[in-house]
Formats: structure tokens, C-alpha cells, sequence
């Protein structure tokens, strides 16, 4: 349980990572600090505002870390489709549903009625808790920030988190993961697990908090949402698989190494942790300049009152900044003259083609590399930079390697000098996906259009077959590393929507990618169509709590040597993994037949049988799809161990089937179908 905070009204506090050598506690006493969470030598601390300073002088605080700037991670430049959605459930194998692990989801905008939170029946409630960090009902909370909910009747009288009159974001993610599908063929991928959910801050809540508590926000409160989840998994001894759809850019000044390195105790056996690798992809974000070359350049825009972005190199250079006014304007900056500064950061205003530019220049050592001097470089205006009057940016220096990396503006080319085109869609992975055990999931398309509940048919085409959604984000990391991990279905995928959301924005343009609106105990609720990296990742989250029902002490990188083993290539000629598709595209049922070994057994086959089979009363029970081709078939029975236990033949003119098998042990088997392709296949089956 996290301590309860007692500080004075008027502090500000902030929420960071604190690494301390030593007896942490008289030093946190010393500054009016309280301890929220503890991994290792890693705290995690709520720091008066005003005491920062005096707390980084103490000899034995080696590092201390606070960052806010979590977004949500859908496609801001789709129109929301609505599609038969990849992950309906109708694909994965019946003796894996996700019962006994727990899927955590920390998210914005859930309706905690939804009867996809519901079993398939409507009448069990599957929402075991919700910690709702921005919630104003906090009397008598032992929590930092807001409370939690912890019984069925306390959350469904709330209804929704504190944001889900205006967000609905979790409600869709929640649904892909774990949503039973309630009446409709939207079933989530573990549609029977145990739910544990956190509701955080993100920049969407930004109206919702007071100015004071902004601090409190922080990845150090996200971090401690996530421990939250998996604490509860521990305490009620389940495995856990948690999903996360947002996330920030990476950085050099290394806000995330003690996120990560959090994160990195936080995760292990049973403990597993999928965030989606970010909307970036089709964002010119990346320049290099090889060493020998004299030159990079791109030209760079945004409505509104800045530029920003990094470079790194580990030679002196120049930056030069042009300006296309009445009269072109060329602005030289010696890095050299940034680092003999005494605090390396270089501060002037600029007047050039009737404005003022306000540039701030700062040099400091890569967290990664400490002999690689990175440049964070910001340009401010009372106008729209590059936007009214085009902007260019230079970097000069024939015997430096030169690395640049876009933050706030986009990068483009221009006419005015084509020669300035070197920027490159890549390295736009977000944080805390880009975490090395943590599992990075991209996007891929299938559906390129549909029609929504008004009967309106709306395109949308990123692709088909699985090729990537040309949103989903690139690697690599900041550092070097292959991201994403894994790839899943995210464009035009259906799932639960808010019935408080559509409630209280009737006219929202989202709203018009409803497939159907329903009643259920009183209340109108929807399903709708979403597309984004965001919709990937609980697939994903989903598909592996079905491997930890089958292992409870899956690791992520035992996952990710599953994800290896058996994902799918969309594009063969590409070598895996790599920064466009990682390993490929999540195959859920060829992942279980790996963990459980069945994958060496030679007759069972890594496709998925169409027929639905079940074990009931000493019977195998066989139900064909609709519209199969009418020709006999052989059915055979394995153990896990390979064992031949039970073989069957039909005439496959009938579509029912029931063949008496022998007495056989409790466990899992494997039924193999052959000799009618349109049948073919195998699928597990638990006795």
C-alpha cells in the first residue's frame, strides 16, 4: 500500500525517481520528501518544489528524475473507419480465453458499465479495480494522487473515470485486449481475464488538473500506476500482462534512465509490460551527416511559436539557420561558442525579415554516450516559425558525425533550396516503449474502408494483407536498438466506445465511426472504429495473456523468443527483425503451440482449423464453418507430448459432428483436421 502524503497545502510537490546510495530515509526527512515506492536503490518520491535543489546537493542522491508529456497514442490523421475488426476472437484456440492472468490497462476515458467488461453473458462483472490518479474524491485516500475503487458496486456506481466524460480512449483499448464481445462478434483477445485498470494524466487532462498539482504527473506516477497493477496480480497470485497506449519522445538528457531501469525491476516472470511504439511514422524526424560530407539540411515549419530539435555529434560543427524573408537572412552558430559558455548554453535574440527570433541553444553530454555532446536547439517567435516566412536549418562540418533529431515543428523540403531534403522518416519510437524489456508494438492494415452506423461508407486505406499502417512509428531507439518489437492489427479496428462520452459529445466527429449503438441497463453505448498504434498494443497485451494462461511465468524476453519463433512476415524479402516491422505481426495461436511445445509435433499444423471444437461429457464435438467444401476429413487426437490418443474419420457432409473418445487425463490437447483444405488446420483443446 502507497503511503499516505501529509504535506503543507501551499508546496507544490513533484513526482520523480531519486536514485540514493545509502540510508535514504534521514535524507528524504531532511527535505519535507516522502517515499511513494522503493526498487532497489531507484525511489520513487514525492520532492517539495522548493527543496529540489538542496536535495541534489546531498552526496549520496546521484541522479534525481521527473518528467511530464504522455499522449495518447491514436492516429491523429485517420478518420475513424468502422471494419470487421482482425481480433474478433474467432481465431484463437478455445482452451485459452485468458482466465486466471490478470490484463492491466492505464489509460483515459473509461466507462467502467460497459457491458464488454461484462462476461459473453452480460452478468459477471470482470473489472476487478480501477486507481484513478486525477480524481477529486480523495477523502480519507491513502493514495499520492486520487484513490482507488475496489469493489463492483463502488465502480459501477462511478461509472467512469474522473476524464471519461471527455475521453474514451481506454474504453477502446480496454475492449481489444480483454472485452468479452457482449452480444457481438467484438470479442477482445482475452476475453475471460481478471481486469485491473489505472486511470492516469496525460496532456488531454491538462484541463482537468489543478495548475498546482501539475508536478505530481509525472513518468515516476506512471510508473507507480504500473506497480499498482502488478502488485494486485501478486496479491491475488496471477500473472500479468499490462497495456499501454501512450507514451512520449525519447530524449539524450536521459529524463528515462531511471524509467527505465524502474521499469526493468518492475517486470520479470509472469510480470509483462506492451506500450505502443507511437503515431510518428510518416514525420520527417531524423538527419545524418556521415563524416567527410560538408553538409545536412531540412527546411522546418509549425503554427505555432516554435521550433525544437536535438544534435549530436562528436565533433565541433556549425549550425546555420536561414531565413526566406524580403531579404534572406543567415544565422552562424559555432558550436564551439555553445560549450565554452560557462553553463553551455547559448541565449540571443535575432532580428531578421521584420521579426525577432529568440534562439536558446544548450550543449550537455549524451546520457548514452558521455563523450557525444548533444545540442538542444529552440527558436521562438511572437508568429509561426518557418510557417509564414520559411525557415532552414543547416549543419556544417566536414570532419564531425552529425545525428539530428526532430522535437516540436515538421521538417519538409522546399523549393526555395532543394538541396536541403536529408531528412528521413525514422527514429520517431516513443518512450516508455522504447525501453529495452518493453515490448514495442507497431501497427498493420488490413480493412480500407467501411461503413459506419448511418450507413455511410468511409475510406480509410493504410494498406491490406498486413503491410504497416504508414503511421506507425520507426526505429530505431535514440541509442541504437531495433524497435518496434512486434506488430498487430491497429487501422480500423472496432471495439467498446463510452456511453458517458457519447452522452456528453453527441456532435463529436469520432462519434461518426459508431458501428452500432445498443441499450444496455439503461444506458445507449457503442462500438466504434479507431485506427493507431494505440489499437496494436492491446492486441498484443491481449494475445500474450493467453500465452501466460498456458505459462504463468512467461518473461518478456521469453516472449519476445516466441514473438521471434513465430510471427508472421508481411514482406519476405525483408530480413527480421528490423526498425519497420521488428520481428512481424503477433500470431497468437502459433505463440501457444511454441510455449507448450506442440509446435514439434510434425502433423500438427501452425494454421489455425476453422471448426469449432470442443470436449463435453467424453465427446469431441465438431462444428463446421459455414461455408466449408463438403468432403471428408480425418481428425486426429494428440497429447502435448505427442501421443497419437484418439483418430476419427468423416464424411464432411454434415455440420454437426460427435466422436466418443476414449477416457483420457485432465490437460491440454491438440486436435489436428487434414484432408479438406477448407477445414484444414489445428486447433488446442482443453479436457
Amino acid at each position: 500500500m502507497l503511503r499516505q502524503l501529509v504535506v503543507g497545502k501551499n508546496v507544490p510537490q513533484v513526482c520523480a525517481f531519486v536514485r540514493v546510495k545509502g540510508d535514504a530515509e534521514p535524507i528524504f526527512s531532511r527535505h519535507g520528501c516522502r517515499e511513494l515506492a522503493r526498487k532497489g536503490d531507484i525511489y520513487i518520491v514525492s520532492i517539495p518544489t522548493d527543496k529540489l535543489s538542496a536535495l541534489s546537493q546531498e552526496r549520496s542522491v546521484s541522479r534525481i528524475e521527473a518528467r511530464r508529456g504522455n499522449e495518447i497514442h491514436m492516429d491523429s490523421m485517420a478518420i475513424h473507419l468502422n471494419a470487421t475488426p482482425i481480433y474478433e476472437g474467432t481465431n484463437l484456440p478455445s482452451a485459452f480465453t485468458g482466465k486466471g492472468v490478470v490484463v492491466g490497462v492505464m489509460d483515459i476515458g473509461f466507462d467502467l458499465t460497459h457491458p464488454n467488461f461484462y462476461d459473453a453473458s452480460g452478468t459477471k462483472y470482470r473489472i476487478s479495480r480501477l486507481w484513478d490518479h486525477i480524481t477529486k474524491d480523495t477523502i480519507g485516500s491513502q493514495f499520492y494522487v486520487g484513490r482507488d475503487y475496489t469493489t463492483e458496486a463502488e465502480l459501477l456506481e462511478l461509472g467512469c473515470c474522473y476524464d471519461g466524460k471527455q475521453e474514451t480512449h481506454g474504453t477502446h483499448t480496454l475492449g481489444i485486449a480483454a472485452g468479452s464481445g457482449y452480444n457481438s462478434k467484438y470479442r477482445g483477445m482475452a476475453w475471460e481475464s481478471d481486469i485491473c485498470l489505472v486511470a492516469n494524466a496525460t496532456s488531454n487532462d491538462i484541463a482537468l488538473i489543478d495548475s498546482a498539482d501539475y508536478h505530481k504527473y509525472t513518468f515516476a506516477t506512471d510508473a507507480l500506476g504500473f506497480k499498482y497493477i502488478f502488485d494486485y496480480a501478486e496479491q491475488t497470485n496471477q500473472p500479468c500482462v499490462i497495456s499501454f497506449s501512450e507514451g512520449s519522445q525519447q530524449d539524450f538528457y536521459g529524463y528515462d534512465v531511471l524509467y527505465y531501469e524502474m521499469l526493468d525491476a518492475l517486470v520479470g516472470p509472469g510480470h509483462i509490460l506492451v506500450a505502443s511504439a507511437g503515431n510518428d511514422g510518416r514525420k520527417l524526424s531524423y538527419l545524418f551527416k556521415e563524416r567527410g560530407r560538408e553538409r545536412v539540411g531540412t527546411f522546418m515549419s509549425n503554427t505555432a511559436k516554435s521550433l525544437a530539435l536535438t544534435a549530436k555529434s562528436d565533433a565541433p560543427f556549425t549550425l546555420r539557420t536561414t531565413i526566406y524573408g524580403e531579404e534572406t537572412a543567415v544565422i552562424d552558430i559555432p558550436t564551439s561558442r555553445v560549450v565554452a559558455l560557462e553553463d553551455s548554453c547559448l541565449i540571443d535574440t535575432i532580428p531578421a525579415c521584420g521579426n525577432d527570433y529568440f534562439f536558446t541553444v544548450t550543449a550537455y553530454p549524451s546520457c548514452y554516450i558521455p563523450s557525444e555532446t548533444c545540442f538542444d536547439i529552440e527558436i521562438r517567435m511572437n508568429g509561426r516559425p518557418g510557417y509564414d516566412t520559411p525557415l532552414s536549418f543547416e549543419f556544417i562540418g566536414e570532419e564531425a558525425e552529425i545525428e539530428v533529431f526532430r522535437s516540436v515543428g515538421t521538417m519538409a523540403a522546399n523549393s526555395l533550396n532543394p538541396s536541403l531534403s536529408d531528412a528521413v522518416a525514422t527514429h520517431n519510437i516513443h518512450s516508455p516503449s522504447s525501453a529495452p524489456r518493453v515490448i514495442c508494438v507497431g501497427a498493420t492494415s488490413y480493412r480500407t474502408g467501411i461503413t459506419n452506423y448511418l450507413g455511410e461508407y468511409r475510406p480509410y486505406n493504410q494498406g491490406t494483407n498486413g503491410q504497416r499502417g504508414g503511421y506507425s512509428s520507426v526505429g530505431p531507439t535514440y541509442d541504437g536498438r531495433t524497435k518496434p518489437d512486434v506488430m498487430a492489427p491497429g487501422t480500423n479496428i472496432v471495439s467498446s466506445y463510452s456511453s458517458f462520452y457519447l452522452e456528453n459529445n453527441p456532435e463529436a466527429r469520432d462519434i461518426l465511426s459508431d458501428v452500432e449503438h445498443f441499450d444496455f441497463q439503461g444506458r445507449t453505448y457503442a462500438w466504434n472504429c479507431n485506427s493507431g498504434t494505440s489499437m496494436a498494443t492491446p492486441a498484443v497485451a491481449g494475445a500474450i495473456a493467453l500465452w501466460l494462461q498456458a505459462k504463468p511465468t512467461l518473461t518478456p524476453e521469453e516472449a519476445m523468443e516466441v514473438i521471434s519463433r513465430t510471427s508472421r512476415h508481411y514482406d519476405p524479402s525483408l530480413s527480421y527483425p528490423n526498425n519497420f516491422y521488428g520481428h512481424g505481426q503477433i500470431d497468437a495461436y502459433r505463440g501457444l503451440l511454441d510455449i507448450l511445445s506442440i509446435d514439434g509435433i510434425p502433423e500438427i499444423s501452425t494454421n489455425h482449423t476453422p471448426v469449432s471444437i470442443v470436449f463435453s461429457d467424453g465427446q469431441l464435438r465438431l462444428k463446421m464453418p459455414e461455408n466449408y467444401t463438403e468432403k471428408p476429413f480425418k481428425i486426429a487426437v494428440f497429447s502435448t507430448n505427442g501421443t497419437l490418443v484418439a483418430q476419427f474419420e468423416a464424411d464432411g457432409r454434415a455440420r454437426h459432428y460427435d466422436f466418443a473418445l476414449p477416457t483420457l487425463p485432465r490437460g491440454i490437447y491438440a486436435i489436428q483436421i487434414s484432408g479438406n483444405p477448407s477445414v484444414g488446420g489445428s486447433t488446442l483443446v482443453r479436457n
